[in-house]
């Protein structure tokens, strides 16, 4: 079974090209920054994945994806492999996209007013200090 299912926040706005015979087929690309669960010497590490979508799936990358929204992806991978301008062989991986979801309200902007005024990060729980009451209910 080849399922692949990722969580991390897009490097730049997705890249749209249209491809077929009439040019009427949508291909977007762009890049998934991917944090690895683990820190190695106290940094966060990530893994940066090249993804692909087509049709309407990829105009709707277009409309409604941008640089640093955090979405979650569900696909399939695919190798390949193509000769270079000088003849040699380059070897490709890329997640073919086959859904998005968002994982963030669109509220939620990394670097937004609101989780400065609110102490919330978009990443983690609200931010919450020792002397807070947290009423029970």
């Amino acid at each position: 079974m080849n399922k692949v299912i990722l969580m991390g926040r897009l490097t730049k706005n997705p890249e749209i090209k249209y491809a077929g015979k009439d040019n009427d087929m949508a291909v977007a690309r762009y890049t998934l920054a991917v944090n690895r669960r683990y820190k190695r010497d106290g940094e966060q590490e990530a893994d940066f994945i090249s993804c692909v979508t087509f049709g309407k799936s990829a105009e709707f990358a277009q409309k409604y994806l941008r640089k640093g929204m955090r979405i979650v992806i569900g696909g399939r991978i695919s190798t390949g492999n193509y000769k270079d301008k000088d003849g040699k062989t380059v070897y490709t991986t890329d997640v073919i996209v086959e859904e998005h979801e968002f994982a963030q309200n669109k509220e939620s902007n990394p670097s937004s007013e609101r989780e400065k005024e609110t102490g919330t990060n978009p990443d983690e729980f609200m931010n919450v200090r020792d002397d807070d009451e947290i009423p029970f209910q």
